[in-house]
């Protein structure tokens, strides 16, 4: 399976204290704004979300059909095919995707320690 770009999503208590630390360990902004409370960091090939007041815990993000740096990419694996292949292996989720869409759409499952992962295809 092809998850495309891989980033996490923290969810932070002060956006900008947050900022002003990842900025400080080498990140810089790449996405978003202080006005709708994320930003998305960059270091590299890393990538860090910062968002306030979104979600209450971090989340381990996937964005198929994305590279590290948000260009699309002309082969990848459809956030439905990915959602199928879990549901198929007996994994529950806790939020799905409508198989019958194409286009942008996503779903969550859960590890097995309650670690929340989101599927996220924004092409």
């Amino acid at each position: 399976m092809k998850l495309g770009a891989f980033s996490i999503s923290l969810a932070v208590k002060d956006i900008k204290a947050s900022q002003t630390f990842y900025e400080t360990l080498g990140f810089s902004v790449f996405a978003g704004s202080i006005e709708q409370n994320y930003l998305i960091m960059k270091n590299g090939e890393s990538l860090v979300g910062l968002f306030q007041g979104m979600f209450k815990n971090n989340i381990l993000t996937f964005n198929p059909g994305w590279d590290q740096h948000a260009n699309t990419l002309e082969k990848f694996d459809d956030v439905r095919t990915i959602q199928k292949h879990l549901k198929s292996k007996n994994i529950t989720l806790e939020h799905e995707a409508d198989e019958t869409t194409s286009g942008p759409a996503s779903f969550v499952v859960l590890d097995p320690d309650g670690n929340a992962i989101l599927i996220d295809q924004h092409v």
